[in-house]
């Protein structure tokens, strides 16, 4: 039986990119539309609507619903491929470039975690499927790759529970990201450091 405090599997993705992207979705409840979110929707779309077919022997299931009740995981895959002997392949769909990204290798895995569970079988191997290059990136579901899921669904089960929003990371993540107007990255982190320049308790470093 699923729960409320079963967890997204998109919120592995949101916390493994940024916490405080998974926390203004997930806790807040902010979405912002942006050129990539949008063009990921329209990525989805071809694989959102639940069906399967048969290409060359292997059985395509798209919008497959998942679970893990040992993880407290939910969520949906956008594919996965049965091959002739049943092994899942699950592939994930991303709208960027060829390029590999912790974030959507941890999504990934934690989608194979769940079909592990769901139909008592190892998944050794997914990929992603980048739809601006058109090619797929194959990803080994090793142990070290295993154990930072838990760890990642240990951060989210935490920040959840707290309720608190991280502070912003300003970086180079903050470019893309469809969050930055209600994220406003620049403007805390310069309110942060004007607060620690007129704390009086603060020791600043010599010029």
């Amino acid at each position: 039986m699923i729960t409320e405090d079963y967890i997204m599997l998109s919120a592995l993705q949101h916390h493994a990119f940024c916490p405080r992207q998974c926390a203004l979705i997930h806790i807040e409840q902010v979405w912002d539309e942006n050129l990539y979110t949008l063009r990921g929707q329209r990525v989805h779309e071809k694989v959102n609507v639940p069906e399967y077919e048969l290409i060359e022997g292997i059985r395509v299931e798209r919008a497959m619903p998942l679970w893990s009740h040992q993880l407290g995981l939910t969520g949906i895959a956008d594919v996965v491929e049965f091959s002739s002997d049943g092994t899942p392949y699950p592939v994930e769909y991303k709208s960027g470039a060829r390029k590999r990204r912790l974030a959507d290798d941890i999504q990934l895995c934690a989608q194979a975690l769940c079909l592990e569970e769901m139909l008592n079988c190892p998944v050794p191997k997914g990929a992603i499927f980048h739809n601006a290059s058109k090619r797929r990136r194959e990803v080994e579901l090793t142990q070290a790759l295993r154990d930072q899921v838990l760890e990642t669904i240990q951060a989210v089960r935490r920040l959840l529970t707290g309720q608190t929003l991280p502070p912003p990371v300003n970086d180079a993540r903050c470019q893309d990201c469809s969050l930055i107007d209600a994220c406003l990255p620049q403007a805390l982190s310069g309110f942060d450091r004007a607060a620690q320049l007129n704390n009086p308790f603060v020791v600043q470093d010599e010029p």
